[in-house]
């Protein structure tokens, strides 16, 4: 009992601290878009000027995540594809191993007939 107990505790811990590095990781992020914006706002510029570039950020921030969610998109494609190509191998590996198992039983069906057919001729 008391090992399953730490085993869970482990388990747990683990579970926790994922999904803490995912909780430290997003408030940096949002820190950062948000520290980033109040900069853009309170730097000494004309209204213009500063529209312009939180534009030109917003586009540049845009095609950057463009750019990863394609990358990530492609990435996890090659492993569908690699998965898929192992399983249709595994699975024809399969379907010969099987039809290999068949031919030696109708062979194994055939001599004993043929087998029997003897042994009631001899009678």
């Amino acid at each position: 009992m008391k090992n399953y107990d730490r085993e869970y505790d482990t388990m747990q811990t683990a579970q926790m601290g994922n999904g803490a590095a995912r909780h430290v990781l997003t408030g940096i992020v949002v820190g950062g878009v948000i520290g980033a914006t109040a900069m853009l706002f309170l730097a000494p510029r004309s209204g213009e000027e500063m529209r312009a570039e939180v534009r030109d950020k917003a586009l540049e921030l845009r095609d950057r995540t463009a750019d990863t969610v394609k990358d990530k998109v492609s990435q996890v494609k090659s492993k569908a594809d690699h998965i898929t190509g192992g399983v249709m191998g595994k699975a024809q590996g399969l379907k010969h191993k099987g039809q290999d198992l068949l031919v030696e039983q109708l062979d194994r069906a055939s001599e004993a007939v043929e087998a029997a057919k003897k042994a009631i001729q001899e009678i």
